[in-house]
């Protein structure tokens, strides 16, 4: 089925103020999300890059150049309206973290994801004071209570934005631990696509490419770089 194709309708995309914070207006007029809400933004930043990503449009819109208004409009539109199962959805991931669950062999990923994953836990641990437990295969490890509390609790705190930013890092990295440490400027979104994909390289290496593989990791990379702009965009000045 063909997609409705929408033609440019403005001469114009420019910031201007709204309540609460920065908003973009086309010829004049407001821009809403699809729920219908204003578009409200939390710093000029964001605001400019969303402008520059409307202004940049040709004879018709895609949808799929503007990555941060689409992570905008989820934002007011699906994660603040549902912030208490965002949270939770988000903890989860923390509960069953991509780095808790280390191979039993060959010896060399075993000595790969302990070299690459474990000063990640250890950095969670020393800031945050959060200690996940290790486990190797795929059997479930059960994380301790105070751990899932202090996890519960970080994420709980973020603003609206940065905790859309961080819920989708999560999502595509399947480790909080990494979304966090992205969140903190303590590893790049980049350096976080690589550890979360260690196994899929290992194997690659090990087995040579597969196309489908491949593509996979291009998504991630995109998904990753894109929520993590989002993320230094609504924590700019």
């Amino acid at each position: 089925m063909t997609e409705p194709v929408t033609h440019r309708f403005y001469k114009e995309a420019a910031i201007l103020p709204v309540k609460n914070g920065y908003g973009v207006a086309l010829d004049g007029r407001s821009i809403r999300t699809p729920s219908g809400a204003v578009l409200s933004l939390p710093t000029a930043a964001l605001a400019k890059a969303i402008t520059k990503e409307w202004a940049v449009q040709t004879d018709t819109i895609d949808p799929f150049t503007m990555p941060i208004m689409q992570l905008a409009c989820t934002a007011l539109d699906q994660v603040i309206p549902n912030r208490t199962a965002v949270v939770s959805d988000t903890v989860a991931y923390g509960c069953n973290d991509l780095l808790c669950y280390r191979a039993e062999e060959p010896a060399e990923l075993v000595q790969k994801q302990a070299d690459a994953w474990q000063p990640i836990l250890d950095w969670l641990s020393a800031n945050f004071d959060i200690n996940l437990a290790v486990t190797e295969g795929i059997m479930h490890v059960t994380q301790d209570d105070d751990a899932i509390a202090v996890l519960n609790q970080t994420v709980a705190a973020l603003d609206d934005f940065p905790l859309t930013a961080v819920a989708r890092m999560t999502q595509v990295f399947g480790s909080l631990a990494l979304a966090l440490a992205v969140w903190r400027s303590h590893i790049s979104w980049a350096e976080a696509v690589n550890l979360a994909m260690l196994d899929e390289v290992y194997q690659a290496e090990r087995w040579g490419k597969d196309r489908e593989a491949e593509e996979r990791r291009s998504s991630i990379r995109t998904e990753a770089k894109q929520a993590s702009r989002l993320l230094y965009l609504c924590m700019a000045k």
